[in-house]
């Protein structure tokens, strides 16, 4: 089997690059298409671009991984649709995909669907189960350091420990995080973004639960910001119900989440990105900034 030409191998770059945003949705594609998962993992900590060029390039080893080269091609061009939902400018995404189509079809490259090749499909779903084990082997780490915490007698360590947990969640979850930074006189304790809005975060994990003055001066610093910033006060002894229900008022731009909610995203009850998505819409439809995940 002959190695696909620069361009095609190029364009289906420009396909991972575009037509997805999540690296699991890109890494689940790969798998499913035979692409083994020790090759999958090797670059997935480089930019979509990057990860999607070094597979493509070291698939071109044996027949056997050119063959796998071709059915990414294969998958790819049967695409009708994004394959990834969060991907934010779409139209760029489809182009991308009719443009690889486009060159597969002037090269004369078949891209019929194939079926019934068992084997790769059976060593998808063995790397598939693979993945889902190694993430639910890493949370199962952070629930572990979590619970640990609470009987730490050293507070101030028991806060690094709260920091480094959400580091690594966000990581799990496939979501850029911003470790603590300060900016003039504020310090904040976190960063991320999601579903096209910008979050800034106050972590915290003292003794008293936070009283009005130190939920409203982090209003202050979301307020302060760009009107796309939303807040995510995380305070793992919890909130006073009087206290947050003062920030039930239109235009509230914060969202509550206490030590339980962040136990049953560790025990792998609810995705981190579904369990913001929930408090979100709660907030938007019903008004409430805080609604335990065990509501959902």
């Amino acid at each position: 089997m002959r190695v696909l030409p620069h361009e095609i191998k190029e364009a289906m770059v420009q396909c991972f690059g575009r037509a997805f945003h999540y690296k699991d949705a890109m890494a689940s594609f790969l798998i499913s298409s035979g692409v083994p998962f020790g090759l999958v993992e090797k670059h997935r900590g480089e930019a979509k671009y990057v990860w999607a060029r070094k597979v493509i390039q070291e698939l071109e080893s044996s027949e056997e991984n050119l063959s796998i080269q071709r059915k990414i091609l294969t998958d790819l061009c049967q695409l009708e649709r994004l394959p990834d939902a969060g991907v934010e400018d779409k139209t760029r995404g489809l182009l991308a995909l009719k443009r690889l189509r486009d060159l597969a079809t002037q090269h004369d490259l078949t891209v019929k669907r194939e079926r019934g090749d068992q084997e790769v499909r059976k060593r998808a779903k063995k790397e598939k189960e693979e993945l889902l084990k190694d993430r639910a082997r890493k949370l199962a780490e952070l629930s572990k350091l979590f619970t640990e915490s609470f009987d730490s007698t050293n507070r101030q360590q028991a806060g690094f420990d709260l920091e480094d947990i959400l580091v690594d969640l966000f990581a799990i979850s496939e979501m850029e995080y911003k470790k603590p930074y300060k900016i003039v006189t504020e310090q904040i304790d976190g960063y991320f973004k999601l579903d096209g809005f910008d979050y800034i975060v106050e972590a915290r994990w003292r003794k008293s639960q936070p009283n009005f003055q130190a939920i409203s001066g982090f209003k202050g610093k979301v307020d302060a910001k760009f009107r796309s910033t939303r807040g995510l006060f995380l305070s793992v002894v919890g909130f006073r119900p009087e206290v947050i229900e003062k920030f039930d008022v239109p235009g509230a731009n914060i969202i509550f989440l206490d030590g339980m909610d962040l136990m049953l995203i560790l025990e792998g009850r609810f995705a981190l990105k579904d369990a913001i998505r929930f408090k979100v819409a709660k907030a938007a439809q019903e008004g409430k900034t805080y609604v335990p995940l065990s509501n959902m």
